[in-house]
This record gives structure tokens, sequence and C-alpha cells, in this order.
């Protein structure tokens, strides 16, 4: 009986390129609802609260975020896809439960005037977002979900066609919105948002439904998968929800730090232009997890193809970023096109510089991680996401505070090393 043939590198890309055109769309889903807002009366006041509101959202979503990758890893057969969906449902209707609660008066006053100290428009304005925002946690978690089961069945072509329609929505939402209405530019951006993850739901459910009545037909004997309870599930999901969690503190980390070093405002304006660019090239690492766990085979027969892929487009998407960092394309990406004046552009110099090896650790990442989730040793990802967080804590006070580093240089660099904290100690829990 003879092997199969290893997994070549044009079935690899074949598999992948649509999961990396997914997040490349979705990574410029922000820029466009905040060119809408800016273009709306007062946008500085709805930026300001639309930028607080869509945090918000962004930490909400966290626990279900992850149900993709578990989707993908556990769904084989009709008892994992019905124990898994009824956990995604679970913890969607405690995703929505958590914005219910932030629309309470007891707590969103005390959390948003008090704490934040937001001035009553500001305040007023993201009150009214998050009504909007009340379906997004639930279409996020539901639509992670379908995914997995997608990509577990190799539909990553019809995960792109689904995004399509998410763009087109929001888009659409966006544009009619002003034109049909007097929404404040906070609300229409909220209000385009969520039409869009709704409708890339609903589109992924139509698309997956071939995929769903094989996976119901087949018994748990047929698929050869081993059996899981909702404490497995539970024991599995709980430390890459806490992964997502804990990475989502690294912005406001980050944040609060740049604003107490040396030239704090520039540095504050640079940041998320220099991280816009970064993730532009790093969400097609990011994306390759999901490839790899599903490529990897049961008993990691395509590990070392898949491995060497993702060091090829690792190095070519620092290759790319540095392509534009290292050459006059740098002064169209963050003068012309991120309007930057020439004295910002010139404080996004050395942190844009500092960032060219991340999009290659991003890939490897996602394969360690897939590695991980393989052998459910989730645990494993949520110790190396802390370490990288702790890495830039660390990292940055010595930085900024100690040798006096410009705040935004000294955050990238901070982010970098905490960075490669995570890949090292997956690394080293591999190889044990």
């Amino acid at each position: 009986m003879t092997s199969p043939a290893p997994l070549a590198a044009r079935q690899i890309a074949r598999f992948w390129s649509p999961l990396a055109a997914t997040w490349l769309m979705m990574a410029l889903e922000g820029p466009l609802i905040a060119a809408t807002i800016a273009r709306l009366p007062d946008p500085k006041i709805n930026l300001a609260a639309h930028g607080v509101v869509f945090a918000i959202a962004i930490l909400v979503e966290g626990p279900v975020i992850m149900l993709m990758t578990a989707a993908t890893a556990l769904v084989r057969d009709r008892d994992s896809f019905l124990r898994l969906r009824r956990f995604a449902h679970g913890l969607n209707a405690l995703a929505t439960l958590m914005v219910c609660a932030l629309l309470l008066p007891a707590i969103f006053d005390p959390l948003f005037r008090g704490l934040l100290a937001l001035p009553g428009d500001v305040a007023g304005l993201v009150y009214g977002a998050l009504w909007i925002y009340l379906p997004w946690p639930g279409a996020i978690g539901y639509r992670r979900f379908i995914h997995g089961v997608m990509i577990s069945a190799g539909q990553t072509r019809q995960v792109a066609i689904g995004t399509l329609f998410r763009l087109g929505a929001m888009a659409a939402a966006a544009f009619a919105l002003p034109i049909l209405s007097e929404l404040p530019g906070t609300l229409v951006g909220a209000a385009a948002l969520t039409t869009g993850v709704c409708v890339e739901a609903v589109a992924a459910r139509i698309m997956a439904t071939a995929s769903i009545r094989r996976m119901l037909a087949t018994t748990a004997a047929e698929s050869g998968a081993a059996a899981i309870s909702y404490r497995g599930i539970l024991a599995f999901y709980y430390p890459l929800a806490l992964t997502s969690l804990v990475a989502l503190a690294t912005h406001p980390l980050l944040t609060f730090m740049v604003g107490r070093a040396r030239d704090p405002l520039e540095s504050l304006a640079v940041l998320p232009v220099v991280h816009a660019l970064s993730f532009l090239f790093r969400a097609t690492g990011l994306s390759y997890q999901e490839a790899a766990i599903a490529l990897m085979g049961k008993d990691f027969e395509n590990r070392r193809p898949v491995g060497r892929f993702a060091l090829g487009a690792g190095l070519a998407t620092s290759l790319g970023y540095g392509l534009i960092v290292l050459t006059p394309l740098f002064g169209l990406w963050f003068e012309t096109i991120s309007g930057l004046t020439p004295e910002l552009a010139r404080y996004a110099a050395v942190p844009a510089l500092v960032l060219i090896p991340l999009p290659g650790l991003a890939f490897w990442l996602s394969q360690q991680s897939a590695l991980m989730v393989l052998r459910r040793r989730t645990g494993a990802i949520t110790v190396a996401t802390t370490l990288g967080v702790a890495g830039i804590a660390a990292v940055f006070p010595v930085l900024a505070w100690g040798l006096g580093w410009v705040g935004a240089t000294a955050a990238f660099v901070a982010f970098l090393a905490g960075r490669l904290v995570s890949n090292l100690y997956l690394h080293w829990s591999d190889s044990r």
C-alpha cells in the first residue's frame, strides 16, 4: 500500500489564499468606515465615539472569536457538530448579554461617564451605537463557527465570497444611510458594520448547507475522530478564549504607556497608521492558522510542507512590507495615502522599520499555534500570548522611561520583542 503524495505548495496556496483574501478584506473595513465618518457632520466627536464603541465591540466578541479555530479542529461528524453548535449558541448568548449589561444606566454611566470620563455628547453617541451593536457578537460567533465547518470541509473559497457579501452590505449601508437619514456618523458606522456581519453570517450558512448535511450524515465511527464531551470542549476552548482576551489587551496597554513617554502626541498620532500598514501584511499570516490546522493531517504527515510554506510566505510578506518602508513608497503611503505631515512621517520611519520581521513571525506563530491546537494543548497558546504581553510590559519601560526613547519607537520595539517571546515559547513547547 503506497503512502499519499506529499502536500504540494500549490495545493496549500490554493486552499489558504481565499482565507488570506478574507483577512485582507476585513482589514479594509476600519479605514473605510473611518473615512465615511470623517466626511459626515461633526467628524471629530463622531470619530472619537466610534473609536470607543468599536473597541468595546471588539472586546465583547473576544469570547466567541476562537469558534472558527475550534470548529476547524473539532467538527468531524454529527455528534461533534451538534455539541459544538450548542456550545457556540451558549457563548453567543453570553456575549450578547454582555452588551445588554453595558446598556444598563447603572453600569453605563459609572463606566463611560465616570471611569472613562467621556464628554456628554460622545457618551450619548456611544450609548446609541451600543444598541445597534446588539446583534454583533451573536452574528460574529455564529459565522465564525460556520466558517470553521466550511474550512474543515475545504470550502475556503466560499469563506472569501461571504466576506465579499459582508463588504458589499457594509458599503451599501454606509453609502445609503447618510442619504436616507440624518443619523450621526457614529451610528452610521455601527449600522454599516452590524449589517455587514449579519449578511455574512446568513451567506455563510447558505453556502455551508451541503457541508453541514454531509457532517450530519457522518457518524463518529465513520469519521474516526475521538468523541468529545462538553467538558472536553470547554477544556479545549477556554484557553483559546483567554488567549484572544489577553491579545486584545495589547493595544490599550501600548496606548496607555505611549501617552506617558517622550513625544506622546506625535507617537499616538503615528501609532495607528504604522499598525494599520503592518496589519495588512500580518493579516495573511494570521489567516494561516486555520489552513494549517486543516492541512497538517491527522498524524501530522503534512507538517513539513505546511511548515516550509509558512517559511516561504513569511519571508515574502516581510519582504513586501520592507519594500514599502525602505523605498520611496514610504512617502506615498504615510504622507499621500495616510495624510501624515512630513514631521509625523519622520516619527513613523523608525517604528515602521522595526516591524519588518513581524509578518514573517505571524506565519511562524500561526503554524506553531496550529500544532498546539491539533495536539489539544491550547493552554500553551494562552501562556505564549501572556508571555508576549508581559514582554511588552517589561521592555517598554526600559526603552521609553529608562533610555528616553520616543514612545512610538519604544512601543513597536517592545511589541516585536513580545511577539518573539511568544514564538520562542511555542517553539520550546513543541520541542518538548
